[in-house]
């Protein structure tokens, strides 16, 4: 008898775990990616340089997409510019995941932005795969990451920016 509660209870749990992006998934995405992305801009840097070099590892045309901000060197000033400005407007967008309204209405302003310069869909997957292959290695001793709540939240972002 203990057992078949111990199954209901297992089963009721594994359905209720659905992968949303809810405020508990939130808190965590904001904290991880606080301990990831840091206070410091060489931290920054640092960490911004391996989530786009993991992008060009998989997929190295995607450096095309980028001639106008030396895509081709990622430790050139135009490229680290570029890399500020993307994780500036990322950084935003987590941060804001608690606040909807503000955030839909960052996400307008980068969609936009987006629009403008034909960024691919796949792109996007490209940049939430980096970021879930980087993340775990700048968190703090590496503490469980949390790879369904960054699909779900990440793809709150993702889907509010594409075209």
């Amino acid at each position: 008898m203990m057992y078949a509660v111990l199954i209901v209870l297992g089963l009721a749990a594994s359905a209720l775990a659905t992968h949303e992006c809810g405020p508990l998934q939130r808190l965590k995405v904001k904290h991880q990616w606080a301990e990831a992305y840091g206070t410091h801009g060489v931290h920054r840097e640092e960490f911004a340089r391996e989530v786009w070099h993991n992008i060009f590892e998989h997929a190295p045309a995607a450096k095309d997409m980028f001639d106008r901000v030396r895509g081709d060197n990622t430790y050139s000033p135009e490229f680290s510019a570029h890399m500020v400005r993307v994780f500036g407007g990322l950084d935003m967008c987590i941060s804001l995941l608690n606040d909807e309204a503000t955030l839909n209405a960052a996400l307008a302003h980068l969609k936009d932005q987006h629009k403008e310069r034909s960024i691919p869909a796949d792109y996007f997957t490209l940049m939430e795969n980096a970021i879930h292959d980087v993340v775990p290695h700048f968190v703090v001793h590496n503490t469980h990451f949390d790879k369904d709540a960054w699909d779900a939240c990440f793809e709150v972002v993702a889907n509010g920016i594409k075209s």
